[in-house]
């Protein structure tokens, strides 16, 4: 609990990122955005561009090494293989519906508004489509030929594979890999505590991430799209704070008002990365310390969710598709309208963890559905703000099934979920080391092998 007179590093983050807001449009309002000027050179395109390209790479640079750690110990934490099968088969499961409700979800309502009707604006923004791996390789390709290489290029599925291939060769070898194990656990509180430290610069870092993309963004531009903004934003939250809530209550019991509340800290570091994968430091730590959801269900949900959970990209291809066929006056129909949820559902499994998915998603749904492609130029220059917001959603999903799977594996703990302060972090302390943790930390490197502090265990037992 964060000590009196000092605020939560949730609410620090809150306040940045509204005064990135204030700032961004300051900046456009004022015409300071334009090339050549010197707020545009040096303060939007230099400080703050370097500034906020710095923490995002800092939250990618913690990605991997924590989810193979987590995965190990996960996978040694679960102990049985068929419990994790189990995990496995319910996540996709929950992650397919979730995404499937949301496709149709975004048709109805943006059907139910006829945006675009009349809408006769020609775009100078260019779009070329560009070719999604087809699903035969991307099965492939989980199974990685280097799973080095996998690592370097941050390729999510083969190294959340060979993370649980690994986990499980531990646990077949049996008690002469418990120091493995333990070494393992350790290394994954290792970088726990580096998440704490990247999130205390988090307010400053989404102050200029936010005041970059606003100061960008024209408001002529989101004027002339105030429809399909509209709509889509509409649509998001309706997933959001109706569709997920109602799928938490009704498949685990547990508060969506506790879960909103805990939640929002996840979603403004997902709104100013605009990236699941680099999100995903942040997602652990939330649904582990926050919510209770024990690390042998995290550390496979929140990974695996954020490789193929695409409920915000979904609605995105929903709206747009709907918003495009109007533009052009395209009589889709009913069929046309299911082959797009079919191809979105499947699309979010071939396209996984392949850049800039969403538009390559949105392609591939226009061809099939015999839309022109060069039609996303007219929604391209508002992806970059939609992109923010349902990655948010994205990630609002991936800790939603997360809790869903962990109570029906009886691995959440209600105290911790039902506590509003458990897990809360004051970024004032992030940097400091009392001196019982410091003779605490000597006297774990003085230990000899096998006799690692019991604290940093989790959960593992090793027949």
């Amino acid at each position: 609990m964060s000590s009196a007179g000092k605020k939560s590093l949730t609410t620090k983050v809150l306040v940045g990122m509204g005064l990135g807001i204030a700032v961004g449009l300051a900046i456009n309002l004022m015409g300071l955005n334009a090339p050549g000027t010197f707020v545009n050179d040096y303060i939007v395109n230099g400080i703050f561009l370097a500034v906020g390209s710095m923490f995002i790479n800092a939250l990618k640079m913690l990605v991997v090494p924590l989810v193979i750690f987590s995965l190990v110990c996960g996978v040694c934490g679960i102990g049985d293989i068929r419990a994790l099968g189990r995990v496995g088969g319910k996540s996709f499961a929950l992650y397919m519906m979730t995404t499937a409700i949301a496709i149709a979800t975004a048709i109805v309502i943006a059907g139910a508004f006829g945006i675009g009707k009349g809408m006769n604006q020609v775009s100078d923004a260019e779009f070329s489509a560009r070719e999604a791996p087809p699903l035969v390789q991307v099965l492939i390709d989980i199974i990685p030929s280097n799973p080095i290489r996998s690592m370097a290029n941050g390729d999510m599925l083969p190294v959340i594979f060979f993370s649980i291939l690994f986990g499980i060769s531990m646990l077949l070898v049996g008690k002469r890999a418990r120091s493995f194990v333990e070494g393992a656990e350790v290394a994954n509180e290792i970088m726990m505590k580096m998440v704490n430290l990247v999130m205390a610069v988090a307010p400053y870092a989404v102050f200029v991430l936010i005041a970059k993309a606003v100061a960008e963004l024209g408001i002529d531009l989101l004027a002339s799209l105030a429809g399909y903004v509209g709509v889509l934003v509409a649509a998001l939250m309706i997933h959001l704070f109706v569709t997920l809530m109602v799928v938490l209550k009704v498949f685990s019991g547990l508060s969506p008002a506790m879960f909103l509340k805990k939640i929002r800290n996840v979603q403004v570091f997902a709104f100013s990365t605009a990236s699941s994968n680099a999100t995903i430091p942040v997602t652990m730590r939330t649904v582990t310390e926050r919510f209770g959801v024990n690390n042998s269900v995290a550390s496979f949900t929140v990974p695996f969710g954020a490789t193929i959970n695409m409920d915000g990209t979904a609605i995105m291809q929903g709206v747009a598709t709907v918003f495009i066929a109007n533009v052009y006056g395209v009589e889709l129909g009913l069929t046309g309208y299911l082959t797009v949820i079919l191809m979105s559902v499947l699309a979010s499994i071939g396209t996984a963890g392949v850049p800039g998915v969403g538009l390559i998603m949105l392609s591939m749904v226009f061809t099939q559905v015999g839309l022109p492609v060069e039609g996303i130029g007219l929604v391209l220059g508002v992806d970059r703000l939609m992109d923010m917001i349902r990655t948010a959603v994205n990630v609002s999903g991936d800790a939603t099934v997360s809790c869903i799977v962990a109570k029906g594996e009886g691995k959440l703990d209600q105290t911790i979920f039902d506590d509003p302060e458990a897990g809360l972090v004051d970024s004032g302390d992030s940097f400091h080391i009392d001196e019982g943790v410091q003779e605490e930390m000597a006297r774990v490197v003085e230990a000899p092998p096998g006799k690692l502090y019991p604290e940093a265990r989790r959960d593992t037992e090793i027949s």
